[in-house]
């Protein structure tokens, strides 16, 4: 089976910065209900890999990948959305210089198998 990727947000209102705590209670969540995120969020599964990620700033076109985790799980029964997370490299601080779009609070998922996303997805997910 091949693994789906995920590229998230963890900034509440753009500037409320919740990664370090994520990272420290073994989470990820998606806090909010607007557009389709919540559907996206909602297809994140066990075993998928999902990286946590910052704008680099107004005018600027890349990303910072800040942590990079396995999914252990996924809680859909509240109105939120809420992985249980392993996170296996922490406060990376990685730019990324093509962000491929991703400035909302969900991307992808992405596979390897896509030749468009495979090289992107090596330098954003890469231990």
């Amino acid at each position: 089976m091949e693994h789906k990727y995920w590229v998230v947000g963890a900034s509440w209102e753009g500037t409320d910065h919740q990664d370090e705590a994520f990272v420290e209670k073994g989470i990820w969540m998606l806090g909010w209900e607007q557009g389709n995120q919540p559907e996206k969020a909602a297809q994140i599964a066990p075993g998928d890999r999902i990286a946590i990620k910052r704008l680099l700033g107004r005018a600027q076109t890349g990303i910072r990948i800040m942590h990079i985790g396995i999914v252990r799980g996924v809680i859909l029964d509240t109105n939120k959305v809420i992985c249980t997370v392993n996170w296996v490299a922490t406060d990376l601080d990685r730019v990324i210089e093509e962000s491929k779009g991703c400035f909302k609070a969900v991307h992808g998922p992405y596979t390897k198998s896509d030749p468009a996303t495979k090289q992107w997805i090596e330098e954003v997910f890469s231990l």
